[in-house]
């Protein structure tokens, strides 16, 4: 498909239709490569269901390209549009990874709290570290994040700080942590 049909679905997204914005969605999936530099323009667009359809379609293309993009999105101010890319992310596997743990320290708690969302969903060791190291941040949303991340991995190192966590100030993070160890 030539970029002219791939700018008419993109505009296609702004339909107010949701059963048009689901079948130009599909469409794009089918085109892939072709239409991840549209997608990446559009994360900007000013409605959130686009963006939010947007960073969905490229976590299922899968294209390398959107990891920085989507890590940017992680910071758009609707939750929804957030929860797309961290999907997204989680969906890209280890080439997601190093940037993913980069922003683990990021200065806004949800870059932090999608980032270990992803991290525990991509299940790579190599996050195990850093994200024990994310059970000390000051907020309990990454907090939390962060212990199920380590439980979703499952590896050994996070046993001894989430046992530390079941003494969290956090009510949440207290029950992630429990609800881990027990499976650990």
């Amino acid at each position: 498909m030539d970029n002219k049909n791939i700018e008419k679905l993109i505009d296609a997204l702004r339909d107010d239709d949701e059963h048009v914005q689901t079948q130009v969605s599909e469409l794009l999936c089918n085109i892939g490569e072709p239409a991840v530099e549209p997608l990446i323009q559009v994360l900007e667009d000013d409605n959130k269901h686009v963006r939010r359809i947007a960073s969905r379609v490229l976590g299922v293309i899968g294209d390398e390209r959107a990891i920085e993009p989507l890590i940017k999105t992680l910071r758009d101010d609707n939750k929804w549009v957030r929860r797309a890319a961290s999907g997204s992310l989680a969906n890209m596997g280890s080439e997601a990874v190093q940037p993913l743990i980069g922003i683990l320290k990021d200065e806004d708690w949800r870059v932090r709290g999608g980032a270990a969302w992803a991290l525990g969903k991509i299940g790579d060791k190599m996050a195990v570290e850093p994200l024990i190291e994310a059970l000390n941040d000051e907020s309990g949303f990454v907090r939390g994040g962060a212990a199920w991340a380590l439980g979703n991995i499952g590896d050994e190192r996070a046993v001894e700080p989430l046992t530390k966590a079941l003494n969290d100030k956090s009510s949440f993070v207290r029950k992630v942590a429990a609800k881990f160890l027990d499976k650990m």
